[in-house]
């Protein structure tokens, strides 16, 4: 596949998606693999339409139910609309998956043989604005003292590399232990939903990116949340979904009261 030098035209859409920006909630919601747009310069990476539409390239569903709970609570909600095959804005930008090659069982042809140069114009151009964005959102709402707690919302699909995925949710964690068992405790409380503790991933220096970074680093209350494809992929299942964590994160909200939810 030939190279093109990568920019994003003019015309063409910020890598930032913010929704909701005065919300009062505590909660700030992040959603790094939002949206699947590939920049006009890189064409279609060299894929089928088919493969641009499939979990590789974004995390279905979840940018109806983040877009939905950060109304229904409240909440400020800064999300990422590019595709996470042209750089993985929840990977370090030196992990080898941040530009991947090999998405599952699927090669992404306009990712092989990238210099450090085209590398770093992805990482400039969609990386960078988006955690800046982030990283900014959190110093002025600490400058103002307000309580922040981050959450980061994810989805996975039900089967990967032909492993059946029992949960029907999950929640992500690495060092902090303060929201991930309340969340564990209200979800496995709705009586109908298979509940994952640190399933089916969990949070790693080396392979995360979000968490580490603007949840630990900046001793903020923080945790991660997946949910099954399956559950979401369609309006009805996004609405049932926001409506169940936003009763949930309101309950906790209210729980951990305003002293608690600001930086350890």
């Amino acid at each position: 596949m030939t190279s093109r030098p990568f920019r994003l035209e003019q015309d063409e859409p910020s890598p930032v998606v913010e929704d909701n920006g005065a919300g009062a909630s505590a909660f700030l919601l992040v959603c790094d693999h939002f949206g699947h747009l590939i920049p006009r310069t890189l064409g279609n990476l060299g894929l089928p339409d088919s493969e641009l539409r499939r979990h590789i390239a974004w995390d279905i569903g979840i940018a109806g139910v983040a877009t939905r709970l950060a109304k229904l609570i409240d909440a400020h909600l800064v999300a990422q609309r590019y595709s996470r095959l042209v750089i993985d804005c929840n990977r370090p930008p030196d992990a080898p998956s941040s530009i991947p090659m090999i998405s599952e069982a699927t090669t992404v042809p306009g990712n092989e043989g990238l210099t450090r140069d085209e590398a770093e114009a992805r990482r400039a151009a969609v990386f960078e604005p988006y955690h800046r964005r982030i990283e900014n959102v959190i110093t002025e709402r600490l400058r103002e003292g307000r309580p922040t707690i981050l959450i980061a919302l994810h989805s996975f699909t039900p089967v990967y590399a032909g492993i059946v995925r029992p949960w029907h949710v999950g929640t992500l964690y690495q060092h902090d232990r303060r929201l991930p068992p309340l969340l564990l405790a209200h979800l496995r409380g709705e009586g109908d939903v298979v509940v994952g503790d640190n399933e089916p991933y969990a949070v790693r220096d080396t392979t995360d990116y979000t968490i580490p970074v603007h949840g630990e680093r900046r001793g903020l209350i923080n945790s991660g949340i997946e949910i099954r494809q399956d559950q979401i992929e369609d309006a009805d299942g996004q609405e049932q979904w926001a409506e169940r964590l936003a009763r949930i994160l309101s309950t906790i909200e209210a729980s951990l009261g305003p002293g608690l939810a600001k930086p350890a």
